[in-house]
This record gives C-alpha cells, structure tokens and sequence, in this order.
C-alpha cells in the first residue's frame, strides 16, 4: 500500500473511531472532549503511531482554535454577549492574572520549582477553553440561568489573549529576559488590536458576503476564507488572532447576512472537526511515559487551580457584579481548561526551554484532569447549586427562506411540532403576532389555503413572513410544550408578570410586604437588582418567588414555590446544621 493511502485510512480510521467511541460515551456522560483525548493516547500507545512534529502541531492548533473561536462567536446573540460582556471582561483579565499567580504560589511552594518557571505553568493552564465550554454546556441539554451561562461562554471566548500574553511573558523571563514599557505596549497591542481589526474585520466579512452573488455552498467557504484571513492578518502585525476571530464571528452572527442557515450548519460541522483532530492530534503528541513522570505535580497544580486558584479570581472579579453565591461557586467550578492550555504547553517546546516537555506534560494531565472532575460533574453541579432551568420548548423544524431584496422581515417556514401550541389550540385560536403574515399551509405534501384550515396536526407546515423577533415567538408557539417546568425549578405555578403582587398573595394565601398595586414582576426585578435573571428566586413570606421568563430586564413572568425548602441545596445546608447539632 502506498504511504499517503496509509495515512488517509488512518485519518479517516481515526475520524470514525472518534465519532463513535462520542456516540457510546455519551451513554455514560462522559465528557465527549475527553473520549478525544483518550483515544489519541490510545492510538500513539497500541499502534504506536510516532508523532513528534510540535510545529505542525502548533499549526493546525492555531487554526483548529481559530475556527472554534470564530464558531463560537457566531453562536453567541448580541443580548448574551451584554449580558455578561463587563463581568466576563473582568474574568478574561484580571482572573486569568490572578489565577497565573496563584498557580504560581502553590507551584513554587509545593514542587520547588523557580517564580519564573512557576508563573509559566500558571499561565499556560490560567485560562478557560472555549472548545470545552461550548461544547460541555450544550452537549447533555444543559440549561443555566442565563447569566451565568453568558458569562462563562464569553469569557471562554475572551480570555485567550491574556494567557498567550503571559505566556510568552513567562518564557522570556525563563530566558533571563526583563519586564518592562515593551512588555506593556505588547500588550495593548494584543488587546487593542485584536478587537479593533475582528469588529472591523466581521462587518467587512458580513458586508463581502451581502454584496456578492455566489452559489449558495461557496457563502461558508467565504466566511471560512475571511476567518483564516482575518486571524492570520492580525497575527502577522502582533495582534491577538484569538480575539479578532472570536469578535468577527460575533459580528457576523449577528448581521442579517445571505445564506445564514448554511453558513451556520457548515461552521459547525467545521468546529466539530477541529475539536476532534485537535484532540486526537495533541492525545498522539503526549508521550504516556511524559504523563506518569508529572502525574504528581500535575496533581498539585490541577488541585490548586480548581480549589483555590478559580473561586479566588472569581470571588475578587465578580463581586461587584451582584453574582449571587451559588453562581459565583457554580462558576468557580466550571473553570475547564481544554485544548488551550496544551496548545499553550507547546509554546515552551518551540521555544526551546530547558525541560520543555515537562511544561507541556503538566498541561495535558492538567486538562485530564479538569475534564474528569469538572466535565463530568456540570450537570450534578448545576442542580446542586440550583443554577439549571428549565430547557425551552423544544423548537420546530425552521427553514429560513432568502428574500431576494433587504428588508426588516424574514420568510421562514415552520414545521408544527407534538403537543405544541399551535396543536393544541389550532389556527384558529393561535394568538399569532400582529406582524407575522401566514401565507401558505402544506399537509402531507398538498398545498392547503390558510384561511380553509382551523385544526393544526404535527407534521402541517407553515409558511409565514415576519420580523425577526414575532417569529421567534412564533418558533414558541410551534415547539413542543415543556412539561417540567415545576421538576426544574420554576415553581408549582406561573403568573404574568403584570399581575399585582397583592392580588397573588390573597388569592394563594401568603404574606406579602406592602407594596400598593406594584406588579408581582416589577416588584421582584426591583429586589433582585442586577442578580435578576431566569431562575433566581426571592423568598417572600413562606413562598419563594421565582424569575420565570424575562423581556431584557423586564421580568413578564413569575413562578411560585409553595415549597421552597425542597431546593436541593437547602436540603444539604439542612443536613449539615442538623449534623452540626446531634455532634
């Protein structure tokens, strides 16, 4: 067989192998990152496969993450990215510096080794990978109150330009090198003008893709073309590349742009693919031996990043953010580091350090370690400490349709979905929005008039013209029901937001402070402040009170515990004091 047949069977072997050895893990929760990682340990290990390229490695790291990162700013609404954009802001920075120096601490205290040397091992695992965060967050259905979950995906998206920053900062201290104004203009630059050339660069990429008329497959590979651009023209002028895709691909996403949906479904596809040859190629670089000899000082570092280094950069970056306890050790928890901190260990190899390899060992079992103890318990994690929400409605089969000129409305056609909305209550008594159009109805492949239909079945659909956001509710209205709304934390029962709190105390018999005709909902955003999102919850009286659904920061729909003492969390706290008492 000749030797490229040989490598395409094994790619294409491995690809396979990856995707379904994904498929069984997600049987036994297993974070699926890990399962990639694993196997690549496993193919260098049983077939050995020698693989010890560290350039290649650095390069097809550099575009897997580029893509990724640009994936995952695609994917993110502008509403999410303000939601958390300052505490996220806060963490991408500062936390990941003083999550770099408190590594450092324990590393120098613990393994002996020099304050360079230590704040370089703090740094390359310092920050949160957006690969592992997106991918943990969303692969079992998990939902968060939403401002937890937008803080912990921007700031997976954010915080790479700091941890190469000090990075690098860390390596040319190894080699004797100073710190001084260069190091801080670096820097700037890096912040300064990756943000400035990925907003430039995204409206300029949405503009390119409006303003020519291609076949539809070639709109992805286009925005493909300016993200490979976009970051290679900021790396080369010293720029963070990182951050300029992660904020294009932001942009974008949040443009109207011709063939969304295709440009959408391809990048994730693309991101998929990244994720899985990344994870298998740097499984194939670590050599097992390399992992048993730092297994113990890789413990150290995994223990202290997670226990101390996390919640303490948490705790001093969201304080005054008005995180509420539990959110803030949620978050502290949910600290995964992923292919970014190894892609990061390979910087001390291509730099030659003395004992390079070690770096970049410490990393990878580090990352074993996190997706072990920290991916495989999120989801225990978020009911324990009452941060998961219930999942939306789950939405209709949409398929958006192109219009051929610009304008405020979009043309999509939605499939009705079981026990929907739109199949309970029928055409007829469907509340559709006032700008939303219904013009043609197709069941079981024959066209039906709209106006002849009262009764809809799953399976009809539906094609209607709107503004973005009337069809989104209209999204709502045709996804199947949710049913576990009480079993997820919402309440025994929901009112409108506008109902006053008054009345809602009288008619289910609880005490309520007197607040004249205030409006349950505004009552509870006013207490809640800045902490008020889905989820979170007031105790009033022997009831607590819970965010059910907000309107930006309007709260239009509340949910009512008539047992609140049955959170999970309290029922813990309870065990402890009654533990605490019979001692």
């Amino acid at each position: 067989m000749h030797p490229v047949d040989t490598i395409i069977l094994a790619i294409g072997s491995l690809l396979l192998l990856a995707i379904l050895a994904g498929r069984a893990s997600s049987r036994i929760g297993a974070p699926l990152l890990l399962v990639f990682l694993a196997l690549g340990i496993a193919v260098d290990k049983v077939a050995n496969f020698q693989f010890n390229d560290y350039r290649l490695a650095s390069l097809v790291g550099s575009i897997a993450i580029a893509v990724i990162l640009f994936d995952g700013g695609l994917r993110t609404p502008k509403a999410v990215f303000k939601l958390a954009r300052w505490p996220a802001l806060s963490l991408s920075t500062a936390g990941v510096l003083v999550t770099a120096g408190v590594t450092c601490v324990v590393a120098r205290w613990l393994l002996g080794v020099g304050w360079a040397q230590g704040f370089l091992i703090g740094s390359i695992v310092a920050s949160t990978d957006a690969a592992a965060v997106f991918l943990l967050l969303h692969q079992r259905g998990l939902r968060l109150r939403p401002r937890v979950s937008a803080l912990l995906e921007v700031e997976s998206g954010l915080n790479d330009p700091m941890a190469v920053f000090l990075t690098l900062l860390s390596i040319h201290a190894v080699q004797g090198a100073g710190f001084g104004w260069a190091q801080l203009g670096q820097f700037a630059m890096e912040m300064g003008g990756g943000g400035i050339i990925g907003v430039a660069g995204g409206f300029a990429l949405a503009a390119i893709i409006n303003r020519l008329e291609l076949s539809a497959g070639l709109y992805p590979i286009l925005a493909l073309a300016g993200t490979l651009f976009i970051f290679g023209a900021t790396q080369t002028i010293g720029a963070s590349g990182f951050l300029a895709v992660y904020l294009a691909g932001f942009i974008v996403g949040n443009r109207r742009v011709k063939a969304r949906q295709i440009i959408e479904r391809f990048h994730d596809g693309l991101a998929w693919l990244s994720q899985i040859s990344l994870f298998l190629m740097l499984g194939v670089l670590v050599s097992p031996d390399t992992l048993v000899r730092v297994a113990l000082p890789a413990m150290v570092v995994a223990v202290a990043l997670m226990v101390v280094a996390r919640p303490l950069a948490v705790t001093l970056c969201l304080s005054f953010f008005g995180f509420a306890w539990n959110e803030r050790l949620f978050i502290s928890w949910v600290g995964l580091r992923g292919a970014v901190p190894i892609f990061l260990g390979l910087l001390p190899v291509l730099a030659g350090l003395p004992g390079a390899e070690t770096y970049f060992g410490i990393a990878f079992a580090v990352v074993l370690l996190s997706l072990l103890a920290q991916g495989w318990t999120i989801g225990p994690a978020a009911r324990l400490l009452d941060v998961e929400i219930p999942a939306d409605p789950e939405p209709p089969s949409r398929a958006d349709i192109d219009l051929p000129v610009d304008g405020p409305q979009q043309l999509a056609m939605l499939t009705v979905a079981p026990e929907s909305e739109a199949a309970v209550r029928g055409l007829g008594r469907l509340v559709v929005p006032e700008s939303v159009r219904v013009l043609a109805m197709i069941r079981e492949g024959h066209p039906v008039a709209p106006e002849e239909v009262r009764v809809l079945y799953p399976g009809d659909a539906v094609l209607v013209l709107g503004e973005p956001a009337a069809l989104a509710a209209m999204e709502r209205l045709f996804g199947r029901r949710d049913q576990g709304r009480r079993a997820a934390g919402l309440g025994d029962f929901q009112v409108k937001g506008e109902t006053p709190l008054a009345t809602v105390a009288g008619l289910y018999g609880f005490e309520a402070p007197d607040v004249g005709e205030v409006a349950i909902g505004e009552h509870l955003a006013r207490r809640l402040g800045r902490r008020a999102s889905v989820g979170v919850r007031l105790k009033v009286g022997e009831v607590a009170l819970i965010v059910a659904s907000m309107d930006e920061e309007r709260v239009t729909e509340v949910g009512i515990d008539l047992t609140p003492n049955e959170r999970p969390w309290t029922r813990l706290r309870q065990g402890i004091k009654g533990l605490r008492r019979s001692a």
